[in-house]
């Protein structure tokens, strides 16, 4: 079988409520309510889904798996992924590696026990590392992560033990077998849509973010041949009505282009991996792999 042209991961993060407690760290009822409609229009994300015929991907906290257990098995039941994301939606950053480690664990024993998963893939909460996270991520057995964002649409492999600072140069770390398939604030609902003081603003009309997102797409369709375009948006963001019908339609129309599959990210995930083996891979991307800046030479 050919490989596809391009790939679509359509992804969910299921924040729920947790997205208001863990990042927003809010104690007001009517804010943490708006995570609880997450859980409200699930249904009708799922049947957009199975309507369409497309397989997704859904990033779950524990806290929300547990709040809501019956919409995440349906998630599972219906043949869609779940990716771990987080406990209670916290900042990896402002975590030490003991309470990072024991966030990874809650997550995980939440998702087993409500859907009997152990998830292969993560987002960070945030799209935030700690200098830990990539090492506790293999440490856990995950395969890819969607958190970073130094590609617009080809996969990569993650590095460990970058080093930074204001008066030295940036050092790069050592290549490690984590595949990252790429994130990007302008592919996710949340900020084109979503009213957030503080943090977003935005309230974009549906027709202006089909027109952001389909040109994404256009572009890599047309020049990134074997990559992946992936989608992040929110239960409690997509889920109006006006919204979830331009999803519809963009869905429609990448669908009818030639080349172009809908799949979970794992699947991605795991061909690319196997099509590029990381001794080879890093030697056909110096730049990306740190091989080439002038500390290494």
């Amino acid at each position: 079988m050919a490989e596809p042209r391009l790939s679509v991961c359509l992804t969910f993060d299921f924040d729920a409520m947790s997205l208001w407690i863990g990042s927003f760290k809010t104690r007001s009822l009517p804010a943490i309510s708006r995570g609880e409609f997450g859980g409200h229009v699930m249904p009708r994300i799922l049947e957009l889904l199975a309507r369409q015929d497309v397989t997704a991907t859904f990033f779950v906290p524990g806290h929300t798996a547990l709040a809501f257990p019956g919409a995440v098995r349906a998630i599972a039941n219906a043949g869609h992924e779940i990716g771990h994301h987080g406990w209670v939606h916290e900042d990896p950053a402002e975590l030490d590696v003991d309470a990072e480690r024991e966030v990874l664990e809650k997550g995980l024993d939440a998702l087993e026990r409500v859907a009997g998963v152990v998830p292969r893939g993560y987002r960070s909460p945030g799209c935030t590392f700690s200098e830990q996270t990539s090492d506790l991520l293999r440490e856990f057995g995950f395969l890819y992560d969607s958190s970073c964002s130094a590609s617009d649409f080809m996969p990569y492999y993650l590095r460990t033990g970058d080093r930074f600072s204001l008066t030295e140069p940036y050092a790069f770390g050592e290549p490690t077998d984590l595949v990252e398939l790429p994130f990007s604030w302008s592919l996710d609902d949340f900020p084109l849509f979503e009213f957030c003081p503080g943090f977003s603003t935005a309230q974009a009309t549906p027709a202006r973010v089909r027109e952001l997102w389909q040109g994404e797409f256009d572009f890599a369709y047309d020049h990134v041949a074997g990559g992946v375009f992936d989608l992040c948006m929110h239960p409690q963001v997509i889920g109006r009505g006006p919204r979830l019908h331009m999803l519809e339609g963009l869905i429609e129309y990448m669908k009818a282009k030639p080349g172009v599959t809908f799949e979970t990210m794992l699947a991605h995930a795991e061909r690319w991996k196997a099509a590029n083996p990381i001794d080879r891979w890093v030697a056909q991307n110096p730049e990306r792999a740190g091989t080439r800046s002038v500390d290494a030479l």
